[in-house]
């Protein structure tokens, strides 16, 4: 029934809205920012999201691809996508210039259980792009910062000029409302602060699993290590949140494409527990 109901309010689910490019941000050499606005007046007056939640972009003639929404949701002048150059229609976003026009299906998915959330310490683990599903969820809870215990942002990323979001990760680090450890994968000239892989300087930070919830997003190798680490340092399994990618078609649970085990990851996900995820009876990462 409630797949109906999508379907009746948006008359057909697979028809994307038409948005208009308002800007483009280089974040790292492979990688985009790309703020849009919906081209319907009343369909931007009343778009919502959740932190979490996702959206198909689609450059005409080229393809279709998901990617999270990373703007904060209080934000009404514009949505936010990242995008990694790694095929014909993430080059063909590249390629775009500010005033163009895109297709938009969105939002899709589920999202961090922000409101459970209350009340606990949140850590935030993040590698390269990954920080991408993390961002709007961070900028909720320093808006709503009454609402939680301490937040601890460990930011991972291969060098200096890998980080995504640089003008937040310095507004963060000066911020008296987050705590932010910032580290590469080598040493490398001028770059004074950690070093070593995320999930090793993880462990080294022994974050205490009381009351506290860890949330990690980035490539699965990261995402399979820190895991471990997590178990290890006494994080319950239902404690622990992440996100995973799938190539995803029709976005609404039909095509199959992006299925794992009985779970669709456009509809079920992309944000699932560990507790979760080790009910489903094949490997998610």
């Amino acid at each position: 029934m409630e797949q109906e109901k999508i379907n009746l309010e948006n008359n057909n689910p697979y028809l994307p809205d038409i948005a208009t490019v308002k800007k483009i941000i280089n974040e790292t050499p492979a990688i985009i920012s790309l703020q849009i606005v919906i081209d319907d007046d009343k369909k931007w007056k009343n778009f919502k999201f959740e932190p979490g939640q996702v959206g198909q972009l689609s450059v005409f003639g080229f393809g279709e691809s998901t990617f999270v929404i990373n703007s904060a949701p209080s934000n009404r002048e514009y949505l936010q996508f990242s995008i990694m150059k790694a095929g014909v229609n993430t080059t063909a976003l590249h390629n775009l210039t500010e005033g163009e026009k895109i297709g938009l299906r969105a939002p899709l998915g589920n999202w961090f259980p922000y409101k459970s959330m209350e009340g606990k310490k949140i850590i935030f683990i993040g590698g390269g792009i990954g920080l991408a599903p993390l961002r709007p969820l961070i900028i909720y809870m320093l808006e709503n910062k009454h609402k939680y215990d301490k937040l601890t942002l460990l930011a991972a990323a291969k060098t200096p000029d890998d980080f995504c979001f640089k003008d937040d990760i310095k507004a963060w680090e000066n911020s008296r409302d987050i705590e932010v450890v910032s580290t590469i994968d080598t040493a490398c000239a001028l770059w004074e602060k950690e070093t070593g892989l995320c999930p090793n300087v993880l462990e080294s930070m022994q974050p205490c699993p009381e009351n506290t919830i860890a949330i990690t997003c980035g490539p699965p190798i990261m995402i399979k290590y820190t895991l471990e680490v997590l178990l290890k340092l006494g994080f319950p399994e239902d404690m622990i949140y992440t996100t995973l990618e799938r190539r995803m078609k029709c976005g609404i649970g039909k095509c199959g494409r992006c299925n794992i085990g009985e779970k669709f990851v456009c509809v079920d996900g992309p944000v699932f527990s560990l507790k979760e995820l080790n009910r489903i009876p094949e490997p998610f990462i």
